[in-house]
């Protein structure tokens, strides 16, 4: 394997990456990244990059807009320039010689799966994509979990918050992740990174109350999807992963992991050998060449 610094543009906004190649010659399948609320390159996403490298893909560990080494407002979780990223992502990979241009899939853990989901629903480049613990988020879903009125009371606390900011982790006390277990990753040298800042917008927390990704799953009629999750996990709810999985309209798997909570998804080699163990053969299948397929 061998890793290239890689910076592309996304509506003119610098992206930094970091290109994980196998070693070989011809061109690769490539796999676009995407990772946690507030994750950098260096974080989740290298991690699960370089073990499907090693697999034989071109995996692209990137940082989204506003977060480590790219451009863009800073530490400010922004949507649709996001999923704009990860359009651009899949153009870099296509142009790259090392990259088989029509054998592009996405992979998303956490938050990341759930944009990577929305983005293949509706970007007809990418043949496949892959939910690692992801964040499915519906706003209709929440409301129905919390009640209307106690939804709606959530985004209306930061609908006009400005620039105002907020820790992303703390040991105790208000954090955008709260809890002990956001903290043993972040706060800890489990996340080491020079690029990561424990930092987030409070409007981050309204885009990400806002944010529907369960929709999405209705137009993936022609994109394999798998589903990856871990059977106990506080943050990204089995739940959710079982309501993409049943609302999605394609071909589609759904592989549950042991678990005790969401971030051994993270960065246990034990957890993520097994999701990888699931991840490539998928893969390989969805993103075989095309005479492979037919024949």
């Amino acid at each position: 394997m061998r890793t290239e610094r890689v910076i592309f543009e996304s509506d003119g906004v610098p992206l930094v990456g970091e290109l994980h190649l196998p070693d070989g010659d011809g061109a690769a399948p490539g796999l676009a990244l995407s990772g946690p609320f507030t994750g950098v390159k260096e974080q989740v996403v290298g991690t699960y990059a370089r073990r499907m490298a090693e697999a034989g893909y071109a995996a692209l560990a990137f940082d989204h807009r506003g977060f480590g080494e790219s451009g863009g407002r800073r530490q400010h979780e922004d949507p649709e320039g996001k999923l704009a990223d990860l359009r651009a992502a899949v153009g870099h990979l296509a142009a790259h010689p090392a990259v088989a241009a029509d054998r592009i899939g996405l992979l998303g853990i956490c938050l990341g799966g759930g944009y990577a989901v929305r983005a293949a629903a509706f970007d007809p480049r990418v043949r496949a994509v892959a939910g690692v613990a992801g964040g499915y988020n519906s706003p209709a879903a929440f409301a129905r979990s919390m009640g209307t009125e106690a939804y709606r009371g959530v985004p209306a606390r930061f609908v006009d918050s400005g620039d105002a900011r907020m820790p992303a982790v703390a040991a105790d006390g208000p954090a955008a992740m709260g809890g002990r277990e956001p903290w043993e990753y972040y706060g800890t040298e489990r996340s080491a990174s020079p690029h990561w800042v424990n930092e987030v917008t409070a409007a981050s927390l309204y885009s990400l109350m806002t944010l529907d990704v369960l929709s999405a799953a209705d137009l993936l009629e022609r994109t394999p999807l798998l589903v990856v999750h871990g059977t106990n996990d506080d943050y990204c709810s089995p739940e959710g992963a079982q309501a993409l999985f049943d609302r999605a309209a394609g071909p589609k798997t759904l592989e549950w992991v042991e678990t005790t909570n969401h971030i051994e998804l993270y960065d246990s080699p034990s957890h993520v050998g097994q999701a990888v163990r699931m991840l490539v053969p998928f893969f390989d299948r969805e993103l075989a060449p095309a005479a492979a397929v037919t024949g």
